[in-house]
Formats: C-alpha cells, sequence, structure tokens
C-alpha cells in the first residue's frame, strides 16, 4: 500500500516549464509540489535562450544569476552549406518590437539546476528522484509516483500540471500523442572544444548552416565548449555506417564553413541521437489538469523556441490553474480557451517557418532578407521569440509569407523547360 500525500497543485517534471510554473504559483499562495525524475544537474539539449525568455527570468529574480552562468548571445547567423560564403546575421537589437537586445547560451545542466533551485526557494516540495508513473483522473487527482527507493506514493492533488518534456507523461498515458504528419527529424549532438567562434561582436552567436538533408548548429558555451548538432531527415541518419562520432564528423564536412571551424576541435562527450522527436497531443487543457512545454508539443529547435515556449506556457497558465482552484468553472473555461488560442498562435507561428527553413526558397531569403516594408525586422523579432503579440507583427509576417509563396512560384516557373515552338 503506498503512502498517501495531498497537494493543491502537482507539477510532473522538473524542467524550465515545471519549475517556472511551480514556482509562481508557490508564490501567490498555493501548496505545490514538483516532482522531477531525475537528479540535477543534468544534460539536456536546448542550450540556446531568446531574447524574450529575460522577462519571463526576471520576473523569477534569476536574471543575475543565469547572465553569471551563460554565453551573451547578441543574434543568430546564418550559412547556405554548399559552400563557405559569408554569413547572413541576424541582430536581435534590429527586431521591429521592443523586445530585449540580447538573449544567453547555456549549459541546460547548469540552467535547469539554477531553476529547480529557484524554486525550492519559492517554497515549493520540489522532489528529485521521484518519477510521477501514472494519474487517475478524479476529485481529487490521483498521481502515483515512484521514490528513489523504489517505493510507491500515491498524491492527491486538485490540478495537475504535466511538465514532464518529451516523456509526454499525459499524452502518452491518455494516447493522446501523436507523430506530427507535417515534419519528420532525427538530430544527433556533442560537445566540442577548440572550435572557432565567430569574431567581435557576434562572438556569442548560434551559427546555423544548412546542408542538404537538414541544417547544423554551433552554440558557444562556457569554457571554450562548442555545441554542435545536426538536425536532419530521419532517412539520412539511417545511412550511418560507422559510430554516432564518426557520423557527426561527416554531417560537419558537408558544412564547409562549419568544417574550416571544427578544423582543431577536439569531441569531448559521446554523440547522443534523438530520433522522430516531432509530436503534439490531441488535448491541452481539461477538468483539472493541463499539459506545458514540450509535454503538449516539439517541433523542431532550428529557431531555439523549446525552453521559451516551455517557460512561456508555464507563466500562462498560472491564471488558467488559478481559476479552476477558486472554483470558477465557467471563468476557467474561458482561461482555458484564451491558453490554448495563444499557445497555439505561438507554435504556429513558428512552425510555419520550421516547416518551410530547408526549401531552396527559404534558404534564398535568409540569405537575401527584404528590408523593404520591415520584412527583415520583423523576422528578427520572429527569430527573439515575439510571437504572441503585436498587430504590426503578424502583418509584417503575413507578408513575408507572401513573399515567400511568390518567390517559390517565380522559382518553379524559371526551372520550367522552355517548350519548342
Amino acid at each position: 500500500m503506498g503512502e498517501s500525500r495531498e497537494c493543491d497543485v502537482v507539477v510532473a517534471g522538473g524542467g524550465p516549464a515545471g519549475t517556472t510554473a511551480a514556482a509562481l504559483l508557490s508564490r501567490r499562495g498555493w501548496n505545490v509540489t514538483l516532482f522531477e525524475r531525475d537528479t540535477h544537474p543534468r544534460f539536456h539539449i536546448g542550450e540556446s535562450l531568446l531574447p524574450m525568455n529575460m522577462p519571463i527570468l526576471d520576473q523569477l529574480g534569476v536574471l543575475d544569476r543565469v547572465r553569471r552562468i551563460g554565453v551573451l548571445k547578441p543574434g543568430a547567423d546564418f550559412t547556405a552549406g554548399r559552400n563557405a560564403a559569408p554569413h547572413r546575421s541576424f541582430c536581435f537589437s534590429s527586431a521591429l518590437r521592443d523586445s530585449p537586445a540580447y538573449a544567453f547560451q547555456v549549459r541546460r545542466s547548469e540552467f535547469d539546476a539554477l531553476l529547480f533551485e529557484n524554486c525550492l526557494e519559492a517554497g515549493v516540495n520540489a522532489l528529485e528522484g521521484h518519477c510521477v508513473t501514472s494519474v487517475v483522473f478524479g476529485e481529487p487527482h490521483c498521481v502515483n509516483v515512484r521514490a528513489p527507493d523504489d517505493s510507491e506514493q500515491t498524491w492527491g492533488c486538485r490540478y495537475l500540471i504535466d511538465a514532464s518534456g518529451q516523456e509526454t507523461l499525459l499524452a502518452t498515458q491518455e494516447r493522446w500523442r501523436v507523430r506530427n504528419p507535417h515534419h519528420a527529424a532525427a538530430a544527433i549532438f556533442a560537445h566540442f572544444e577548440g572550435v572557432t567562434e565567430r569574431s567581435g561582436g557576434e562572438a556569442g552567436n548560434i551559427s546555423v548552416y544548412w546542408f542538404e538533408a537538414g541544417w547544423l548548429w554551433l552554440i558557444p558555451l562556457t569554457g571554450g565548449v562548442m555545441s554542435i548538432g545536426a538536425v536532419c531527415r530521419p532517412a539520412y541518419l539511417r545511412k550511418r555506417r560507422g559510430s554516432h562520432d564518426e557520423f557527426l564528423r561527416e554531417t560537419i564536412e558537408l558544412c564547409p564553413g562549419a568544417s574550416a571551424r571544427c578544423r582543431n576541435a577536439r569531441q569531448v562527450m559521446p554523440s547522443r541521437v534523438a530520433a522522430n522527436y516531432s509530436y503534439f497531443s490531441r488535448r491541452q487543457v481539461g477538468a483539472g489538469y493541463a499539459m506545458i512545454g514540450d509535454a503538449f508539443a516539439f517541433v523542431d529547435p532550428v529557431f531555439s523556441s523549446g525552453v521559451y515556449l516551455a517557460m512561456s506556457s508555464a507563466t500562462r497558465i498560472v491564471p488558467v490553474v488559478e481559476r479552476w482552484l477558486a472554483g470558477e468553472q465557467r471563468a476557467y473555461r474561458r482561461e482555458a480557451r484564451r491558453y490554448g488560442r495563444t499557445v497555439r498562435r505561438g507554435l504556429d507561428t513558428f512552425c510555419w517557418f520550421i516547416y518551410r527553413f530547408t526549401t531552396p526558397t527559404m534558404r534564398r531569403l535568409f540569405e537575401r532578407p527584404r528590408k523593404l516594408f520591415k520584412l527583415e525586422q520583423a523576422v528578427v523579432s520572429m527569430l527573439a521569440g515575439d510571437v504572441y503579440e503585436g498587430r504590426e507583427l503578424r502583418l509584417r509576417l503575413a507578408l513575408f509569407k507572401t513573399v515567400y509563396a511568390i518567390t517559390r512560384l517565380v522559382g518553379r516557373c524559371t526551372r520550367q523547360p522552355v517548350a519548342s515552338p
């Protein structure tokens, strides 16, 4: 018979989404228990933050601490992989709206541990090494937990926040998880030393390189370490014949610009692989539960959107949860609908670019961005994570989509053979 306990809110998952939601709810007076399966610090990918993360970090009171563990990130640069042509840099300070002009590159082991510690400081009953194994919905919900000593506990809660990341606790249990039909991707990544950094004001940039089967990232971290990874079509990853380390090196060689920067590089951790990870859940918010961050959906890390979307959804779920806890059912449904629309709007904005990112048309537009009609500034705002609000920004991005469609059509027409008279 498992040990039974109760609280107002259970949060499953101690990553950026879970710790953000738990800390904010606890500071508002609610009794919150958070369960994290692993023990901090632990390795995690997703090391590049966005400028729109900065207000959230400030709200949590950890911005200065993140500054001390991070590498200043002033922007992002993009290079076509077939040659070593000059890269095209997008500086966050040129964004259309008043978003922060910088972000940070962070080791997730340090970043997540910092957020977990902040969660404890906020009064959350945050437990490491505790794995949520299943949930029985009811009044209250019964959350089954396996403790570090393999004992079973049962916790009752009035509200459950699933922040379990790519474990997708509820979506897996209830069979709501669906593979994204619009995007299939796999990733292989590792850390290196001795990689040449960008010079001057671009030193902290994330660098993105295109190649035929996908794209490559270079993210500078503290201590002279560079995170390097490739996101590619699963079929390309299945072509591997040697080790993962050898395959990653071979992939880097497909991008001459990146290869030149890695000429003297030394790998300092084994390569890791994540396959077929693009998915979403058919449900997002329900009677006394919500899924936030990667527990709801994950697409592709090309625009470093994962941590921001996770923490943003965590801040936005707080008023939804409070409506439920206050017993305001009609207001809860209204807030839940608003939350769902807002989160999907941000995700859809990123997805439109992600689904087309490896196309020749998108490469062309990123290599030669249009300053006309402030289109480049709008794209920079998207890269900064400013994807939820602003009528002017939405109009500019809609215009960019029109330009994309026209450019794609013109490209198709110019490739058509001329018919004989």
